[in-house]
């Protein structure tokens, strides 16, 4: 039975796909080639104007042009990102929870271990270490966002182990992984569902820290955490260089929490009635 979009998660949805659209149809969207001069500004950002609305920068290349394809930059390491941070975070949150014993005590103190690891110094070092790359970026974050994961879905698979369908399906013989796969994880799929729409919006935010320091995609790839670290020297004869990205990335990460927090709140409201 379908259910109808509360305000926020409306909002979130209408963002997180024009995001996304924006991504897919970058080529065409961009007035301009993100890494070319289009002006002859070099050394002189230029301002908005008639022919570039968010203005060049001081390599005389299209501000617009490179956010649009900047989107798309975010949006593969971001998702790719989640997709390993949700696989690593629900295996241990799943096994941690259903096994418990030894192996939950073993997986937790381990997940304990990475949380006292601050996420953007861990994914610096390992950065480092691969040396930066659009493949190497998205799997560092994904390797060290999956703690919370972790943790969340542990706690949910605790509570759903002590049902008694889960104990009536054990009695009957169930195999702990059929258990796990048909009986737990469907359970808890709602709450994993919510903390991947809510977590894209943090490994957004690591890998424009990363691109901020350096670390993130190497040029000439549009990123916009880069844009804004290239920016800096030019903060007050050229804000528009900072605020432009900046602003892309606050619209990128409030979409996804707008989305990730209306749909727990949807669920929280049919569970109260």
């Amino acid at each position: 039975m379908t259910r109808r979009l509360n305000a926020m998660e409306l909002v979130g949805a209408v963002m997180v796909v024009s995001l996304v659209l924006t991504a897919l149809f970058a080529p065409r969207l961009a007035p301009h080639d993100p890494t070319r001069a289009v002006a002859p500004t070099y050394g002189d950002p230029g301002r908005p104007s008639a022919a570039f609305p968010l203005g060049t920068d001081e390599l005389g290349r299209d501000v617009l042009s490179r956010i649009i394809w900047g989107a798309r930059v975010s949006l593969i390491v971001g998702l790719a990102a989640m997709v390993i941070t949700m696989t690593i975070g629900v295996a241990i949150g799943l096994v941690a929870g259903f096994f418990g014993g030894a192996a939950d005590f073993a997986l937790m103190r381990f997940t304990d271990v990475m949380l006292t690891l601050p996420a953007l110094l861990l994914a610096m070092a390992f950065v480092a270490v691969l040396h930066p790359s659009l493949l190497n970026v998205l799997l560092v974050i994904g390797l060290v966002s999956w703690t919370q994961i972790a943790r969340v879905v542990r706690a949910e698979t605790l509570s759903m182990a002590e049902r008694d369908f889960v104990t009536a399906a054990r009695a009957l013989g169930g195999s702990p992984a059929r258990l796990i796969a048909f009986h737990v994880l469907p359970n808890v799929m709602p709450i994993i569902v919510v903390m991947a729409v809510l977590g894209t919006s943090g490994t957004l935010l690591l890998d424009a820290g990363l691109s901020f320091l350096s670390l993130g995609v190497p040029p000439p790839t549009p990123s916009w955490g880069r844009m804004i670290e290239e920016a800096l020297i030019y903060f007050r004869t050229a804000p528009w260089l900072i605020a432009f990205p900046g602003l892309a990335i606050f619209y990128a990460v409030l979409a996804f929490n707008l989305l990730g927090y209306g749909y727990l709140r949807a669920r929280g409201g049919r569970a109260g009635r």
